[in-house]
């Protein structure tokens, strides 16, 4: 028997029923815009539909104002199929093959359920992309923790990397890149980003829209259940108290068997032609898929939510609606078809029901048990919620921020004080080895996988047969976004911008996953702004397009906000995959070069934090030029074969570098730094632009002529020695640093397992 349900007709007969608009995180006039949309106060369905949907998460009210920078500057490119807007972005990247891929956020519901928080954040962004037609290949996480040494960060950290390894090994995708910092800004607020990357042939493409009056709107997948109601979309809309989250719905939980078989039948029901349009349900669940197909469709849909197929029979109306229940998908499909839709469905053990139709009305109906209880035009759910152009200012401490330069720090004076430096940082959190958390994901299931964690960038290969395959990166420096938020994006997309290219692969096509504070708070907003436009000119500057992404506001505790980071992900692709560039050292006696100017340049750098715990001046100088002219080279080098390595320079500098070069295949070095330069400097400054290079003999004269035809200033600083050999760098005030890979090895591979083995 059905339960009584407020209906539109009981909204039409009771006008001033009070209803708990506050409790959902609508504010009053919001609420208020809702009762002129509809010309009287919401049914509890349509006031739960409309509280997800325009909830920050969802909306993005407090961010479009900004983000159509993204579009204003787009630069002209023929390699953008599909752009802002889809639920991913896709790149062509030749010979009939698009690649899409994007990034989001799940960090609210990962510090609530580390383990699940993390999981279905995979999930989530596999179906993104599985919802445009493409075949996943292949995840990355960029992630960031508290202090490492805080017993939160020992409670989240583990339950994230077992989510994250856990789903995504089920799903059998190789997870082949991303980011792993420490910072006591994240303290109770860890970022969880998700990267997925998809493949497809052009024709290949799906788009989100509910097209054709008379076709069936199908949900496939799992059975609804009470987990996730109200999940991301509320509990990413609202600041975390002193205590921790102030609301605390139910985490969503993910079953990545269930998944696999959704991938598995939704690709065969797209490649067989019977899908019209086609959603993933995440966010806000089926609040979200019907109203965005709707809206993007046909203008109108009518839906029997007593339909859908329930894990929990006393699920109410509105629970269902707001439902984020995971392994979830709506489809469109024509009449004609439905049995053939449904006949793969069965095939692939997923459960399938019709649950309405598509009209011409321009509204979106929604009945229980024979009663109306939705009736919106869902345009206004979907994409014409409220927009707020938040108030913005440049905070106070902003200028003293800047002014506490790294100047007067202490730096090292001798080779012993600059062994010591080395050492130490090699042993800090956030430039030890990873290979604690990389292990216990499967870098090379599917058998594509070129380069994986610790690469510069995660390659996969696209076509067996040409070798055809992308590099992605993800990077974000959050101290230098501190500083200066507006170069401090930029510095973020030159850093993962520099990372593909060093691979071999021609930078393409950027997302971002743009992590801030309140946007009630206007010095978050002023942060959030600079970075939107630094992003923006910087993608224009570079020629490589915003394909999508996500924003995720409310990352604080209090009246204390996490550094601004604006993680980008940029996608390169490259002709070849056997010419792609490794950033090991591999042959004795091939020459080391470092390509790109140095300056004394240690704000904000990862020596300032580890060694003196400060953060203040300026970043690095942002030449996007120069980052051009260098990708270039690279990309040349590596389609030749010139180079036998290549690895960028960032945090931790030359040093850091060279320690992970030599670590890579366990291959010393012998390095004389130019006498003419402060060797602190050289090896720790984090000036921009610059890679470390190496280089046979036989091709050393043709590489230099070529950085040198391109304006690019290379300096040769040393030679590559024996497997096992130590890593020598003289010219260290006067006297030579020697360092086994050994005791290396031990001082970077020791930090993780002792803080969470």
């Amino acid at each position: 028997m059905s339960r009584h349900v407020d209906t539109v007709t009981d909204a039409a007969a009771n006008p001033d029923a009070a209803q708990p608009f506050a409790e959902l995180g609508l504010k009053p006039d919001e609420y208020q815009q809702i009762r002129e949309i509809l010309g009287r106060r919401p049914t509890s369905a349509e006031l739960a539909m409309y509280s997800v949907m325009w909830s920050e998460h969802c909306s993005y009210k407090s961010s479009k104002v900004h983000l159509r920078q993204f579009g204003d500057k787009k630069p002209e490119t023929d390699a953008l199929l599909v752009g802002i807007g889809e639920n991913a972005g896709v790149v062509d990247i030749g010979d009939g093959w698009a690649v899409t891929f994007k990034v989001e956020s799940h960090n609210h519901p990962s510090y609530v359920e580390p383990y699940q928080g993390a999981a279905t954040g995979i999930g989530g962004i596999v179906r993104d992309i599985l919802s445009m037609g493409a075949r996943p290949v292949a995840v990355m996480d960029p992630l960031r923790f508290g202090a490492a040494d805080h017993p939160d960060t020992r409670r989240v950290l583990p339950g994230v990397v077992a989510g994250i390894g856990g789903y995504g090994n089920c799903l059998g995708l190789p997870n082949i890149g991303g980011e792993v910092v420490f910072d006591s800004s994240y303290q109770g607020n860890p970022l969880v980003n998700a990267l997925c990357v998809g493949t497809m042939r052009h024709e290949d493409i799906h788009l989100a829209s509910a097209k054709g009056v008379g076709n069936l709107v199908v949900l496939y997948g799992a059975k609804t259940g009470g987990d996730g109601i109200g999940g991301v979309s509320v509990l990413a809309s609202e600041t975390f108290d002193e205590g921790g989250p102030a609301k605390r719905p139910s985490v969503q939980v993910g079953d990545p068997f269930m998944e696999k078989l959704l991938i598995e039948c939704t690709l065969e029901v797209l490649h067989a032609g019977l899908v019209e349009g086609i959603q993933d349900l995440g966010g806000a669940g089926i609040s979200c898929a019907t109203s965005e197909l709707a809206s993007n469709g046909e203008g109108g849909m009518h839906v029997r939510l007593d339909a859908v197929p329930l894990r929990d029979a006393t699920l109410t109306p509105e629970e269902i609606l707001m439902s984020e229940s995971q392994e979830r998908m709506c489809a469109v499909v024509t009449p004609e078809k439905i049995d053939a839709f449904l006949a793969i469905c069965r095939k692939w053990d997923v459960t399938a029901d019709v649950i309405g139709e598509v009209t011409s009305t321009g509204r979106l109906v929604i009945e229980w048990h024979g009663e109306i209880i939705v009736d919106v035009p869902p345009r206004t759910v979907a994409h014409d919620g409220p927009v707020y152009n938040r108030p913005l200012a440049r905070p106070d401490w902003q200028d003293e921020l800047i002014a506490s330069g790294s100047s007067e720090l202490a730096r090292p004076s001798t080779a012993v004080e600059i062994r010591d430096t080395i050492m130490t940082m090699v042993a800090s959190p956030n430039l030890a080895a990873k290979t604690w958390i990389t292990s216990q994901y499967d870098r090379y299931v599917l058998g594509n996988t070129v380069l994986a964690q610790p690469e510069d960038s995660g390659m996969v290969r696209v076509d067996e047969v040409t070798g055809r395959g992308v590099a992605v990166s993800t990077d974000c420096n959050g101290r230098f976004a501190k500083l200066d938020p507006y170069n401090g994006a930029k510095l973020a997309l030159a850093e993962a911008y520099r990372n593909v290219a060093a691979t071999g692969a021609a930078p393409l096509a950027v997302t971002n996953c743009l992590n801030f504070g309140s946007p009630e708070d206007p010095a978050v907003m002023w942060q959030f702004s600079e970075a939107v436009r630094g992003l923006a000119d910087g993608c224009l500057e570079l020629g490589t397009p915003v394909t999508g992404g996500n924003v995720s506001f409310y990352n604080q505790t209090g009246d204390t906000a996490i550094h601004p980071t604006p993680v980008v992900g940029v996608l390169g692709v490259i002709e070849d995959v056997t010419k792609r560039t490794p950033m090991g050292f591999a042959s004795a006696g091939d020459v080391v070069l470092l390509l790109g100017e140095t300056r004394d340049e240690l704000d904000g750098s990862e020596w300032a934090h580890v060694v003196h715990g400060h953060l203040g001046g300026v970043p690095p100088k942002v030449d996007l030029a120069a980052e051009m002219v260098l990708a270039a080279l690279l990309v040349e080098f590596g389609g030749t074969g010139a180079l036998t390595a290549a690895h960028d320079l960032s945090d931790g500098g030359v040093a850091q570098a060279l320690v992970e070069m030599a670590l890579r295949r366990g291959v010393g070095a012998m390095i004389s730094l130019p006498a003419e330069h402060d060797a602190f400097v050289a090896l720790f400054s984090e000036s921009t632009a610059r890679v470390i290079v190496t280089v046979s003999p036989a091709r050393f004269d043709e590489v230099m002529s070529a950085a040198a035809a391109a304006g690019v200033l290379v300096t040769r600083i040393g030679s590559v020695g024996e497997a096992g050999s130590d890593l020598v760098i003289e010219n260290v005030v006067g006297d030579s640093v020697t360092l086994s890979l050994a005791e290396l090895s031990q001082a970077s591979e020791a930090t993780l397992p002792a803080l969470f083995g």
